[in-house]
C-alpha cells in the first residue's frame, strides 16, 4: 500500500508544479555547482518532453546514518535534486510524505547494516574515497514515471578519489541536462526492456511459473520469499511481466520493508516480496529459496488444461544455450500466445460512435470464444481490473495499438486462414 501511495503522492505533487519552459541557448544551472550553491538548483533545471512531463522528478542520495541512541543505522536522504522552493503549504506536505517514504524502499534491511572497514568497488563507480572510517553503502535514487530502467541502469558515477562520489556527477543526467532541447527515442514495445527471468527459471520450476501466472491473472494475493534483495526484485518484476500486455495495477513492492510487513494483511490484490528473515512474521512452515506463500488449491485449474499444457511445452524446449535476451523472449512469448488465443480478438468487439469513442461489448465478446474451457476462463478475466484498464485504453484508441501484442494477434489470424484455407483444399 505505501509503495501506490508514494506514486499516488508523486503524481499529485507533479501536477500542481509549474509547467517547464526552455528557451533555446539560455543557459543552464551547472550540476557539478548544486551542492554548494542549492539556491541555484531550482525546478528549471529539470529536462522535460513536449508534453511538460518530467524525464525525472527527483535524484536522491539515501545514505545509512548512525541513530542518536544505540548502534542501529536508519537510511536518510542526504542529497536532493532538485531542491524545490517556493512550494505551496499543500505541495510541501505532500513533498515531504513522499521523501520521507523512499528511504524505506531504498533501503529496506537499513536497520541490519554495521559499519564496515572495507567496502569493495562495485558497478561503475571509481576507486574507493580516501582516508580512515567505516564505509557504507548509498543508494542513487532516480525518481520518474517514465519507465527507462534500462537507460537509469546504465547511467554511470563518476568519482573522485580524493573525496566521496558526488551525485551531481551521474555523467548521464549530467549530459541530458547540458541540452536544452532533448530528443530521445524507445522502441515502440519495451515489455522486457526491465525484465530479467533468469532469477524466476533459477528458483521456480515452469509448472510453478505457470501457477503463478495463473494467480496473477485472477489478482490473487501472492508473495514472494526470497534472501537475496535483488532475487525478490528480479522475481517479481519478472512476474508482473508475464501480465503483458496488460498491467498489474494493485499493491506492488518488490521488497517490503520491515515497518511495512503489515502490507500482506491487506484485504486487496498485491505482488510483494519477502526477506525470507521475516518469514516467521508472515508464515510458521518452512520455505525454500523462493516461493509463493499461499495458495487456495485450484491453481492448476485456473487456465484452460489445453493452453496450460502449450505454454508447458514451450518453455520446456531448450534454453541452455540462449543469450538473456532471447531467454526473456523465450518465456514471454508462451504467456502473449495465450492471450491471443484467448481474448486476441477484442478489438472487434468495440463498438464506435461518430465521435470515435469506443465501447466494448462483453456479452457478445465472450460468446465469441469457441471453447468452452477458454469461455469459462475468458468470463473471469473479464471481470479484472488487468482487463478493464486495458479495454478501457482500447476504447479511446480508433485504431489497436501498433505493438508486439497486436503483432502476434495479426500473425495468429492469419495462420487460421491459412488453415481453413488448406482444409478447404483437402476437401
Amino acid at each position: 500500500m505505501e509503495g501506490r501511495a508514494v506514486g499516488r503522492a508523486l503524481r499529485r505533487f507533479r501536477n500542481r508544479l509549474p509547467r517547464l519552459r526552455h528557451r533555446a541557448g539560455s543557459p543552464r544551472d551547472n550540476l557539478g555547482e548544486a551542492v554548494n550553491e542549492p539556491e541555484r538548483t531550482q525546478e528549471n533545471s529539470l529536462p522535460s518532453f513536449a508534453g511538460g512531463q518530467h524525464f525525472f522528478e527527483y535524484l536522491l542520495v539515501v545514505s545509512l546514518k548512525k541513530k542518536r541512541s544505540g548502534d542501529d543505522y536508519e537510511p536518510t536522504i542526504t542529497y536532493q535534486f532538485p531542491k524545490r522552493e517556493n512550494l505551496l503549504r499543500g505541495q510541501q506536505e505532500e513533498e515531504e510524505r513522499l521523501l520521507k517514504a523512499i528511504p524505506l524502499f531504498c533501503f529496506p534491511d537499513g536497520n541490519e547494516w554495521a559499519p564496515l572497514t572495507e567496502y569493495p568497488r562495485r558497478g561503475k563507480c571509481g576507486p574507493r574515497p580516501a582516508g580512515p572510517g567505516p564505509r557504507l553503502p548509498k543508494v542513487y535514487c532516480i525518481i520518474s514515471c517514465i519507465g527507462c530502467f534500462g537507460l537509469f541502469s546504465k547511467v554511470g558515477v563518476e568519482q573522485d578519489s580524493s573525496g566521496p562520489v558526488r551525485p551531481v556527477q551521474l555523467l548521464g543526467l549530467v549530459w541530458l541536462l547540458a541540452l536544452p532541447y532533448i530528443s530521445l527515442t524507445r522502441p515502440l514495445d519495451s515489455h522486457l526492456e526491465h525484465v530479467d527471468f533468469s532469477s524466476l527459471l533459477h528458483c521456480l520450476r515452469f509448472e510453478q511459473i505457470i501457477q503463478i501466472f495463473a494467480s496473477a491473472v485472477l489478482e490473487r494475493k501472492i508473495i514472494f520469499l526470497a534472501e537475496g534483495l535483488s532475487t525478490l526484485s528480479q522475481c517479481i518484476h519478472a512476474a508482473a511481466a508475464l501480465l503483458y500486455p496488460f498491467s498489474w495495477a494493485h499493491t506492488y513492492i518488490p521488497v517490503v520493508p520491515e515497518s511495512l510487513l503489515a502490507t500482506v494483511c491487506c484485504p486487496t490484490p498485491f505482488l510483494v516480496g519477502v526477506q525470507m528473515r521475516f518469514q516467521h512474521r508472515v508464515m510458521d512452515s518452512p520455505m525454500e529459496e523462493l516461493t509463493i506463500l499461499f495458495q487456495v488449491g485450484d491453481e492448476k485449474d485456473i487456465l484452460p488444461p489445453k493452453l496450460q499444457e502449450d505454454i508447458l511445452v514451450s518453455l520446456d524446449q531448450g534454453i541452455s544455450d540462449l543469450t538473456s535476451e532471447q531467454i526473456n523472449e523465450h518465456v514471454s512469448g508462451p504467456f502473449v500466445q495465450f492471450f491471443v488465443k484467448t481474448v486476441g480478438h477484442y478489438a472487434s468487439y468495440i463498438k464506435r460512435e461518430a465521435n470515435g469513442q469506443g465501447h466494448f461489448q462483453e456479452r457478445p465478446f465472450c460468446k465469441a470464444v469457441s471453447s468452452k474451457t477458454n469461455r469459462r476462463f475468458v468470463k473471469k478475466f473479464v471481470k479484472t481490473q488487468l482487463f478493464s484498464l486495458f479495454i478501457q485504453e482500447a476504447e479511446k484508441s480508433k485504431n489497436p495499438p501498433a505493438g508486439y501484442f497486436q503483432q502476434k494477434i495479426l500473425e495468429y489470424e492469419e495462420q487460421k486462414k491459412q488453415k481453413k484455407s488448406r482444409e478447404k483444399t483437402v476437401k
